[in-house]
């Protein structure tokens, strides 16, 4: 029988690479976990890193299988580089207290030149400081002073020739009425041959008036703010008819529940104009 000899050959193939749906590419028969060959003295102490400076070594050969020749590539792929690892942060680099910046260049020549300054500013703040106060104290009693219709109204002037002998007026002052008397010699006589001493609210006819034939009061009742009527009463002067208080040509309380007598208001007289000043 004849003998049969089989003849062996030897080929290098290239891999078969395809991509997979993914994208990533694949090569069946590849070892792409070999790595270099290591030593050449250039380790630097990552002896399990791999080096870049070394080219890809393929390795690979033919089988005959039962199934037929099948061909095995394996490869040493080259190194992209040291691995290590980093971080990425925004944090600024802490430093020690010994590494604080130097700002003696900019603090003063000398120390007497600093303390004069330092005296200007105190100085300076405080003139502005009393200077706003000032100004807002200032503010806040402007705003507590009497309007410019209520001053108008703090002083009233009246002609005194328009009132003749005998006769009364009353003008408004204040919201308040006042009683102006032009009395005649007989009412004055009468009025300081009273015995004031004797009287509920003790006081005399010249304490009462700055001249004998002028007298100015308050026409408000002192028992509960009436306003009495002129010429009437049992003594010639005012009557209250609200509650029975009489008065007399002074405007004293003689009669009735009064307590006191009318109110004489701040007055004076204007000689030079003829004007008496209510205020």
């Amino acid at each position: 029988m004849a003998a049969v000899h089989a003849a062996k050959k030897y080929a290098t193939l290239p891999p078969t690479v395809r991509t997979l749906a993914s994208g990533v590419p694949t090569a069946p028969s590849v070892n792409l976990a070999a790595r270099a060959a290591a030593g050449h003295g250039h380790d630097h102490h990552h002896s399990a890193a791999h080096r870049a400076d070394h080219p890809a070594r393929w390795a690979g050969g033919a089988k005959l299988y039962s199934a037929g020749l099948i061909n095995k590539s394996y490869i040493t792929p080259t190194s992209t580089g040291i691995f290590q690892q980093r971080y990425l942060h925004t944090s600024p680099r802490a430093q020690d207290a010994s590494q604080v910046p130097d700002l003696s260049e900019h603090s003063a020549s000398s120390e007497s030149t600093n303390r004069a300054l330092s005296y200007f500013m105190i100085g300076s703040m405080g003139v502005l400081s009393a200077s706003v106060a000032q100004s807002t104290v200032s503010e806040f009693l402007r705003t507590m002073s009497a309007s410019a219709d209520v001053l108008a109204l703090a002083k009233v002037e009246v002609e005194l020739a328009s009132i003749p002998e005998g006769k009364n007026v009353i003008i408004k002052w204040r919201g308040k009425p006042v009683f102006i008397r032009h009395r005649t010699p007989d009412e004055i006589e009468e009025a300081r041959q009273v015995d004031w001493k004797s009287l509920r609210d003790p006081q005399s006819d010249e304490e009462r008036v700055k001249k004998p034939e002028w007298l100015v009061m308050l026409g408000v009742c002192t028992h509960l703010g009436c306003v009495p009527i002129g010429e009437s009463g049992d003594y010639g002067g005012w009557f209250c008819p609200c509650h029975g208080s009489h008065y007399d040509i002074s405007g004293r309380a003689r009669k009735g529940p009064a307590p006191l007598n009318l109110e004489v208001p701040v007055h004076d007289f204007n000689d030079a104009e003829g004007k008496l000043i209510i205020g």
